[in-house]
């Protein structure tokens, strides 16, 4: 992966970080901008980002799987069809050490706000369950957490791992 590539994607991933964060959403102006990005990088780096069904693969599962999220109400619709976007920029050899890094995180990620949830919120899940109250269990664990910086650890998890 080349530097100048990896430093650009880099500072993208910091932007939509801070705009998932403060905003609870990612604008679809993102995955517009990756596709574009992608259709330069395919025709610049060829040896890099080849033309094939390969390359489209995360890019897909990523989209159908997001999309069966979101109607899960699991994931946002703007956190999938941003990571389907991002893996496009990803190159080939890189993407199944991504996708690894990604699961790593959100499973990390997940498991911390689980673990903080069920802490701060103990009595009350302990009261719900005594009364069979499934609603409130639920409502013990918040909404879905802000995705863009898992993926930017799972970046920044690549970097460290492909330069140094």
């Amino acid at each position: 992966m080349i530097i100048p590539i990896y430093l650009f994607l880099f500072i993208e991933l910091i932007v939509v970080t801070i705009g998932d964060i403060k905003f609870r959403k990612i604008r679809n102006l993102w995955v517009i901008f990756n596709l574009i990005i992608a259709v330069s990088l395919f025709i610049s780096f060829p040896s890099m980002y080849v033309l094939s069904i390969e390359s489209f693969q995360f890019s897909i599962a990523f989209f159908v799987v997001g999309f069966l999220l979101f109607l899960l109400k699991i994931m946002g619709g703007g956190d999938s069809k941003f990571l389907a976007s991002f893996f496009l920029l990803v190159p080939l050899k890189k993407q199944e050490m991504f996708f690894y890094y990604i699961l790593m995180f959100t499973i990390i990620i997940g498991v911390f706000f689980l673990l903080k949830n069920i802490v701060q919120n103990w009595k009350r899940i302990i009261s719900a369950l005594k009364n069979s109250d499934l609603q409130e269990v639920k409502n013990c664990f918040g909404t879905k957490f802000a995705y863009a910086p898992v993926i930017l650890l799972a970046w920044v998890y690549l970097g460290v791992d492909t330069f140094l």
